[in-house]
């Protein structure tokens, strides 16, 4: 009884804890980051292959396929600007997050000072999930 108990108690814990929104096969709803600025990672290799650009338009998400490409809308901004990217590395590895954009996507989006923003993301095109080797 007591281990039933335990069992119902961490399952309900569990689902408190934020995650993603997917309201269909292609949107997601989420906090988005944004990395390349003082970092180190510009100018390293992203996931796919690829050379980071900090000032590019380019995100990390963790499960979508690489060379994706998304519509990200800021939810936070009256305006609700939002720019079209490539998914070409994996990401983010910060609790409640849902992805990491380049630091150029983030100046568009409008949130580079706050650091962080409620997203909608719209898969465009779904990617092929392959590596390139950069040249």
């Amino acid at each position: 009884m007591i281990k039933n108990l335990i069992y119902i108690s961490v399952l309900i814990l569990l689902s408190c804890a934020p995650s993603p929104r997917y309201t269909s096969d292609n949107i997601i709803y989420g906090v988005a980051s944004h990395y390349g600025h003082n970092d180190g990672f510009d100018g390293q290799l992203t996931a796919n292959g690829e050379i980071f650009d900090q000032h590019g338009l380019s995100a990390a998400h963790k499960t979508l396929p690489l060379n994706s490409w998304v519509k990200v809308t800021n939810l936070d901004r009256i305006t609700r600007p939002s720019v079209k990217m490539k998914i070409n590395d994996r990401g983010p590895y910060i609790k409640g997050r849902v992805l990491d954009c380049s630091s150029g996507a983030a100046k568009k989006l409008g949130f580079f000072e706050q650091g962080t923003a409620n997203v909608k993301i719209e898969v465009l095109k779904w990617g092929d999930n392959k590596y390139y080797k950069s040249k």
